[in-house]
């Protein structure tokens, strides 16, 4: 099938919306939009508003501002989840870093013998080292011209340069148990589990940082789900839908509260929700959500 679709005008653009029952009392601000944010980003968003997704027509009284509404929504819980992902990514590097300099020296990364699979390693290294040679930090320079030795920085200097996505892969590639086990304490979580929710939050944060549609997604990367430790937080979940975006906010919520106590995540989530009039079950929100305890704290 060959494509035969034309390029339409801003103006255009707005007739089709119209047409398929879509009410846009003002043209000038309507095309405004569509000239910054793109007919077909949009359409995203304007998909739970059809009636009939095969002919594109709108249920009756939907506007253009319902779907900026729910376009604006998104983008500010995208930026409200970044927010707690860049608070547990630090957490993260820190007891990563931690317990391997306690456990394994200063320089614990470089040895190979510390991972599961010597090429996985031979790989996040390579990685890393030019994660360091690309970095402008004043900690790289300093340690380049204090010391002598060519030897790379400590592991609680280099795992300031290293991604989420690449902190992710050295976790799950690290072979001691115990060591693991340490990091993973810290959370009061398995290992296995911390390491599904570090790999789920690398996902998580590139849906963000590439600013693609999170509200509504089915999650292709799922998480591991704790189910007995810590005490009560599964009861928090919903078991049933594990492609959702919910079960992602409770874990982050779990790691707001343990790491930032005197955080104000949650409000702002509530806020956020309110705010845009928003119907959370499309992200997997059980009825009796508030009720749980996850978000009574």
């Amino acid at each position: 099938m060959q494509f035969t679709k034309p390029p339409k005008s801003f103006q255009e653009q707005i007739g089709i919306l119209e047409s398929r029952g879509m009410i846009i009392s003002d043209h000038g601000s309507a095309a405004h939009y569509l000239s910054h944010l793109n007919y077909y980003r949009l359409r995203g968003y304007w998909l739970p508003f059809e009636a009939d997704q095969k002919a594109h027509s709108f249920k009756s009284g939907v506007t253009f501002d319902d779907v900026l509404n729910l376009y604006i929504f998104d983008r500010e819980l995208r930026l409200l989840a970044l927010d707690a992902i860049e608070r547990i990514e630090v957490s993260l590097r820190t007891q990563w870093a931690y317990h391997l300099a306690r456990l394994h020296g200063p320089h614990a990364y470089l040895n190979a013998g510390l991972s599961k699979n010597p090429r996985w390693h031979a790989n996040n290294l390579s990685s890393l080292m030019k994660e360091l040679e690309r970095s402008d930090e004043v900690f790289v320079s300093h340690y380049n011209e204090t010391y002598s030795v060519p030897e790379s920085p400590p592991v609680w200097a280099v795992c300031e340069v290293m991604s989420l996505g690449l902190l992710s892969r050295w976790y799950k590639s690290l072979r001691p148990a115990s060591t693991r086990t340490a990091i993973a304490r810290t959370y009061d979580l398995p290992d296995r589990v911390l390491e599904s929710f570090v790999e789920h939050m690398a996902y998580i944060r590139n849906i963000c940082a590439h600013h693609s549609r999170l509200w509504n997604r089915r999650m292709t990367k799922t998480m591991e789900l704790p189910r007995t430790k810590p005490k009560g937080l599964s009861a928090n979940f919903d078991h049933q839908q594990e492609r959702k975006l919910y079960n992602t906010l409770v874990m982050i919520a779990y790691f707001m509260d343990m790491i930032s106590p005197d955080h104000h995540w949650k409000k702002r989530l509530f806020h956020l929700l309110e705010e845009h009039k928003i119907d959370a079950r499309a992200m997997g929100f059980p009825t009796d959500w508030q009720s749980r305890s996850i978000w009574q704290s």
